[in-house]
């Protein structure tokens, strides 16, 4: 880096907290520090031109959570951590429309819907079964039945004849979200630095130095938001997890309104602007999705073209539009990880693919740290 006098005076003298990550959680994180902290200097460096994990790239669903992902859950994590991952999800949810509004972010409060395809008949006996159960535990929180059987009113085939629905669920336009946050973030004087890789760190005791290839800068406190790409942080505890994603052109007086989940979560649609958005597929390929490389495979985008055609949208004509990858932070635990990695660096990372729903609550816990 050839930098001027100003340019060092400017963006890289007497700073105090440095976040790395300009996504749901790096942004809220620096909002929370400069209402903590009115007279801080901050500034955020992102790697891509914009976010580069899955903060622009996810399907924009507001949920915490399908019958049968809570269900999974439970067999892994005890019935009070699940109900503790629900809640922090939806408390964040919260959060996030408090902080930017319903206008802002498109809120639309359509619900959620589970669907099973014909063969996959042992998810939804189970469900069916542990539904009463997944309620009553869910009550406390919701004061009501969060889940509910309907029949399919979309006319999608080969599912099988009930469809499960959460009146709880909505969904939001990442677009507009993400650059209501950037937008906030300048408003609060936080400085946003792009397509900036830092290569290395070193906690000093009283500073941290920072580099950013062959050049370094000194700051009080280092933050990493990096989700799907901490697995270096973490001693392998977050791994990236790929998500492949297509668009339809506009579909002529298309009826579908909702989010909508099959299998378990691996698979969701929505609508938006009259078009289908489609994602999911990585549990075909478990092994190659774990990757923070932003290409899409035949293997899953034909996957999710058959699903669309046979599926979502039978006998109807539909072209796709556009195609993109996100990466996300998984681990073999749902929660995520906020903690200190020496005295004056610290990280929030491991969404679990839920970070629209706990994003905002991560970056204030992240913050808090401090």
């Amino acid at each position: 880096m050839h930098l001027s006098y100003w340019e060092l005076k400017n963006w890289f003298s007497s700073i105090d907290y440095t976040i790395v990550g300009s996504g749901i959680v790096g942004l809220h994180t620096a909002l929370r520090l400069r209402e903590r902290f009115p007279e801080s200097r901050i500034l955020i460096l992102e790697k891509g031109m914009l976010p580069e994990g899955a903060s622009t790239k996810n399907a924009g669903f507001a949920c915490f959570g399908s019958l049968s992902e809570i269900i999974d859950d439970l067999k892994t994590h005890t019935e009070e951590e699940v109900l503790q991952l629900v809640e922090k999800r939806w408390k964040g949810l919260q959060l996030l429309r408090k902080n930017l509004g319903d206008t802002t972010i498109d809120f639309k409060p359509y619900g959620g819907y589970e669907l099973f395809l014909e063969d996959d008949d042992s998810t939804y006996q189970e469900c069916l079964q542990k539904m009463p159960f997944v309620n009553e535990m869910l009550r406390p929180l919701f004061k009501t039945d969060v889940f509910e059987k309907q029949i399919d009113r979309f006319n999608f085939a080969k599912i099988k004849e009930y469809s499960i629905f959460n009146t709880f669920e909505g969904q939001i336009d990442t677009g507009n979200m993400m650059q209501a946050l950037v937008k906030k973030a300048q408003e609060n004087r936080i400085f946003i630095l792009n397509n900036q890789t830092v290569t290395d760190f070193s906690d000093n005791s009283n500073l941290v130095t920072v580099a950013l290839g062959d050049f370094s800068f000194t700051t009080k406190k280092l933050l990493f938001a990096t989700n799907g790409f901490a697995s270096a942080l973490t001693q392998g505890e977050v791994k990236p997890a790929r998500a492949q994603v297509l668009i339809t052109e506009p579909i002529p007086n298309l009826d579908i309104k909702g989010t909508f989940h099959l299998d378990k979560g691996y698979y969701y649609f929505r609508n938006i602007n009259d078009r289908i958005l489609f994602g999911g597929g990585r549990n075909l390929d478990f092994e190659s999705e774990t990757t923070t490389s932003l290409e899409q495979t035949a293997l899953i985008q034909n996957r999710l073209e058959e699903i669309l055609k046979t599926v979502i949208l039978p006998q109807q004509d539909v072209k796709i539009a556009h195609r993109w990858s996100g990466i996300m932070g998984v681990g073999a635990h749902k929660k995520p990880i906020v903690k200190p990695l020496s005295d004056n660096v610290f990280c929030g990372v491991r969404m679990g693919g839920m970070g629209v729903a706990i994003g905002s609550i991560i970056g204030q816990e992240l913050a808090d740290l401090v």
